[in-house]
């Protein structure tokens, strides 16, 4: 998932204010303009002398990061809250999280994966009244977000934004295997995949502890079969006709993976699409996006650019899309003392003038949880870019049947269902052993 150029630095600290370089990037804008004017007329009024810290998940785009500081930086301008942005590894924002909450002390904000705020949401102060404001100004919410951002009745977190995760491939590789698109059934998928490692360049998902990419196409491959973790009712039911199927298409799939995807984590995939050792994985437009980007400097970078697309992922047996996206939520703390503070910058970042801008920034490598930027103009900018448009309506949510909330976050901080895939494509476990020990992990968190 993590793309940065020219190189895959995981983790930075940005202190202060955001950089004069960034302010000045929107300053033709009118962005500075319109905090000020915003400022004067907002419902969220920060705390006198306010100052906010903010971690969030290492940006996958130079661009992304870029719009986003000039966003902080406007936001400073026109209220006088100092804004310091901690940037790290995305599977490093969850257990930082987790130690701020048992501590009640750390950043005011965390911007992470779709379960953080569930993972502590007695700990998470109510935004209802920004998520209504927005909601209610921007046509709406995708129900999926409404999902993630609320526990019990009220907003914990503000969804900002989601990956797409789609299949990445490069067109003239699975030409040479057979096929001109990519199959929409999991079976032709299967054929697809087999073709390219005996005619032309394999591809591989990642197989190690990798938050975004691992847990996105193992759950696919779960619920595409008809697999479940759990019920609606949260009672556990994975061990079934239905996962020991899904498995074993996972086990089918991993033997023509590309050699190493046992180990591979968020990185991994990106790396070695951009080196062209892989025809195809999952991931978002990230990888198009940084080939994009060096386009014109390297002519390897354009060759892949010009070779590469996207798509959905297959359907299974089930016989209707299975995808999982990835959401980003962002929270504050119930220890900060400045949550107007916190509240204002939430809602700063929402509006349009701001939202639309930042989207454009990241080059469809994040898409949006409000109706009313469908009208964005990246998603018609390039085609190769639309599938992402609507991945906060398209997608699944992260318990399944079940319902997203502390256990659901658990479990998927602990890997359950992805260590489970890894263990029977790996050759580690038997199908049946696999299943026994995910149910005795899932059995003790759903207790």
């Amino acid at each position: 998932m993590t793309i940065k150029t020219p190189s895959l630095d995981r983790r930075s600290f940005l202190s202060g204010t955001a950089t004069l370089g960034a302010g000045a990037m929107l300053a033709g804008s009118g962005l500075t303009d319109f905090a000020r004017a915003w400022a004067q007329s907002a419902p969220f009024k920060p705390e006198a002398n306010a100052s906010i810290q903010i971690l969030r998940w290492k940006r996958f785009i130079q661009s992304e990061e870029d719009g986003f500081m000039a966003l902080v930086s406007a936001f400073t301008k026109a209220t006088g809250v100092k804004v310091n942005v901690i940037n790290e590894s995305l599977d490093d924002v969850q257990p930082k999280a987790s130690v701020a909450a048992n501590t009640n002390q750390g950043p005011d904000m965390f911007w992470g994966l779709y379960s953080l705020p569930h993972l502590f949401p007695a700990k998470c102060t109510d935004v209802s009244d920004v998520c209504n404001y927005l909601g209610k100004k921007y046509g709406g919410w995708a129900p999926t977000a409404e999902t993630y951002g609320k526990s019990q009745g009220k907003w914990i977190a503000l969804p900002v934004a989601y990956n797409a995760n789609v299949i990445n491939y490069r067109q003239s590789m699975i030409e040479k295997a057979g096929f001109k698109s990519i199959p929409k059934d999991t079976a032709g998928f299967l054929e697809l995949m087999k073709a390219l490692k005996a005619k032309s360049v394999p591809g591989g998902f990642a197989l190690g502890r990798a938050s975004g990419d691992g847990n996105a196409w193992v759950h696919w491959a779960l619920w595409s079969h008809g697999g479940n973790t759990v019920d609606k009712n949260d009672k556990v039911i994975l061990n079934s006709p239905e996962t020991a199927k899904a498995l074993e298409y996972a086990k089918a799939l991993s033997d023509v993976f590309v050699p190493g995807c046992a180990s591979w984590n968020d990185a991994f995939n990106n790396k070695a699409f951009l080196a062209s050792e892989i025809s195809l994985s999952n991931n978002g437009v990230s990888i198009y996006a940084a080939a994009k980007a060096g386009a014109g400097k390297d002519p390897k970078m354009k060759e892949i650019m010009d070779d590469m697309n996207h798509s959905t992922w297959p359907v299974g047996p089930v016989g209707k899309p299975t995808e999982f996206h990835i959401a980003y939520p962002m929270l504050i703390m119930k220890y900060s003392k400045v949550p107007n503070a916190c509240k204002a910058f939430m809602a700063f970042m929402m509006e349009a003038e701001n939202y639309n801008k930042w989207l454009e920034s990241a080059v469809a490598y994040l898409s949006h949880p409000l109706k009313a930027y469908d009208a964005n103009p990246v998603w018609t900018s390039d085609p190769k870019l639309g599938v992402a448009k609507t991945a906060g309506w398209d997608t699944l949510t992260a318990g399944g049947q079940g319902s997203v909330g502390e256990r659901a976050a658990s479990a998927l901080a602990d890997f359950v269902v992805l260590d489970m895939f890894a263990s029977v494509c790996t050759g580690r476990e038997t199908v049946p052993g696999a299943i026994a020990v995910a149910e005795r992990q899932l059995k003790r968190i759903y207790r």
